[in-house]
């Protein structure tokens, strides 16, 4: 069961696709959203989640404070479900309302041909995503982040570290059994701390 923890929708069970999605734990998520409350990044920002299969990163933005949740998701199957769950969201949410969209393509199409800056990211890409491959989303992702940019890249702990490009920096690494969180930031933001 994948649910909402916190917020507004706090404790609101989310749809999933029978297979195609791995939706990340609740305690992992938790982590997340402890982390990011802790930064004071989560109210007003606009939030991009790729690789979204069933949303649950950018709604529980969205049920934190988010102001803005797209979800990119590929799969055609996910994306139904993620509509879904944006339905079960968006029910009781607070004047003014998030504004939640889901996008039906590839990521690399996505972020090909838009302009809309992001303060916060997630990436759960599949597992089995290859290196060249990643680090061609990391690098598209680059002139979509805000200043202050948020990234989370979540990975099996067994894949390697990402290859960064050009205007992104690790801020640190995070290992949760199974899964590993890369936490990075634009590099001008990097920087000044």
């Amino acid at each position: 069961m994948t649910r909402i923890i916190a917020g507004y929708a706090g404790s609101r069970r989310l749809a999933v696709p029978r297979t195609g999605t791995r939706p990340t734990s609740d305690q992992v998520r938790e982590a997340i959203f402890s982390a990011l409350s802790a930064r004071d990044v989560i109210a007003g920002a606009a939030v991009l989640d790729l690789y979204a299969g069933t949303g649950a990163l950018g709604l529980e933005a969205a049920s934190r404070g988010a102001s803005r949740v797209l979800l990119v998701e590929n799969n055609a199957q996910a994306a139904k479900v993620a509509r879904q769950n944006i339905g079960i969201v968006a029910v009781g949410a607070p004047a003014p309302a998030p504004r939640l969209d889901v996008t039906t393509q590839s990521v690399l199409a996505y972020l090909s041909v838009g302009v809309e800056e992001f303060d916060l990211v997630f990436l759960d890409p599949p597992y089995d995503l290859g290196a060249a491959e990643l680090a061609q989303t990391l690098a598209a992702l680059v002139p979509r982040l805000t200043p202050d940019a948020v990234v989370l890249l979540e990975r099996g702990s067994r894949s390697p570290a990402p290859e960064l490009p050009a205007g992104l920096e690790l801020d640190r690494r995070k290992d949760y059994g199974d899964t590993t969180l890369w936490w990075l930031s634009p590099a001008e933001a990097a920087s000044l701390e």
